[in-house]
């Protein structure tokens, strides 16, 4: 089968199409016809071990510390068809249309992938696809629906309260402006110039160009401040917090567990960090509000597998509007 062969860390250009063996899905694994992919920002931090060294060390002592050796396929979302099952797989057959996340077991960059069936140590997971929308549009859900739908569902916003999305033009940003909309809070969107028609586009109700304003200085307060990309100032936000609001931050850093439990204990302001929440339960609602039309996926640009690594350098450029998708092309006979 095809696949794009992760060869070196740093540049797209380690990135390379091969021919490689076609797995065979153990007891409990099912084989996924792949038909889409996504380039996200957080593969490509991985393909350059752009991390934090708290993260890049031990990481980088897993992958393989010359090349990576132990995971050689990136690629974390997908969207595709059951090919065949292992003998105790009970909840999918062949011909059945899923979707979902693999975690840090990666693998997508390729025509097949076994998965198990239920949700792993490594935060995979993995469901019916929305009947819908496209495998394409459906690649372009689990990771940053799941993220905000998980983030936001932690603020418990209630109807009419201000919501600000830091990182709002972004695979996670994108879905969180929509969830701030459909629980009837006031949505305000902070990120480049390029990206703000798209968010207006989704619902959102204001926008902030950050490299014109500065949010933490413009004498505005909101009850949930959500930063998507850990670039938000720590003391301004707080300060840009009413009182007992809830500030979440996806990218905390070293400190920032320490920061937020001092922050929460001298004040009503809370502040929260928080993994995906990757769980089916989680992905069958948004199954759910993507059949009823209440969510969408944003795609920006659909590259097609032997291009990976040009949809990744787009991604490096900072540029992406919501999600830049990777097409699959079937052969059969590999």
């Amino acid at each position: 089968m095809k696949a794009i062969v992760w060869t070196k860390y740093g540049s797209p250009d380690g990135l390379q199409l091969r021919e490689v063996a076609k797995p065979t899905p153990r007891d409990n694994e099912v084989l996924i016809r792949i038909h889409a992919a996504t380039a996200s920002q957080a593969d490509t931090e991985l393909r350059r071990l752009k991390l934090p060294l708290l993260f890049a060390i031990p990481l980088r002592l897993y992958l393989g510390s010359i090349k990576p050796t132990r995971i050689t396929i990136l690629g974390t979302e997908f969207a595709g068809e059951i090919a065949a099952t292992g003998k105790d797989v009970t909840q999918y057959k062949p011909g059945d249309e899923v979707y979902g996340y693999t975690g840090l077991s990666m693998g997508t960059y390729a025509e097949y992938m076994c998965l198990t069936e239920k949700p792993s140590a490594l935060a995979s997971v993995i469901g019916k696809k929305p009947v819908n929308i496209s495998y394409e549009e459906a690649a372009a859900v689990p990771f940053g629906g799941l993220e905000a739908l998980h983030s936001l569902g932690r603020a418990n916003i209630q109807r009419g309260q201000k919501v600000l999305i830091v990182g709002a033009g972004g695979s996670i940003g994108t879905y969180a402006v929509q969830f701030a909309k459909l629980y009837g809070a006031e949505a305000t969107g902070v990120d480049k110039p390029e990206k703000l028609d798209m968010l207006r586009s989704i619902g959102a109700d204001h926008v902030i160009d950050y490299t014109q304003e500065d949010f933490t200085k413009n004498g505005l307060t909101y009850d949930v401040i959500l930063d998507t990309i850990g670039k938000s100032p720590f003391a301004g936000s707080l300060r840009s917090l009413n009182e007992s609001g809830i500030y979440l931050n996806a990218n905390p850093g070293l400190f920032g567990g320490v920061r937020a439990r001092i922050a929460s204990r001298r004040s009503n302001k809370k502040v929260i960090t928080w993994t995906g929440g990757y769980t089916v339960n989680n992905l069958l609602a948004l199954t759910e509000l993507i059949e009823a039309g209440k969510i969408k996926p944003v795609i920006d640009r659909r590259y097609p597998l032997e291009q990976t690594a040009e949809a990744h350098r787009y991604v490096d450029t900072g540029q992406k509007k919501g999600n830049v998708v990777i097409t699959v092309e079937q052969n059969h006979e590999t």
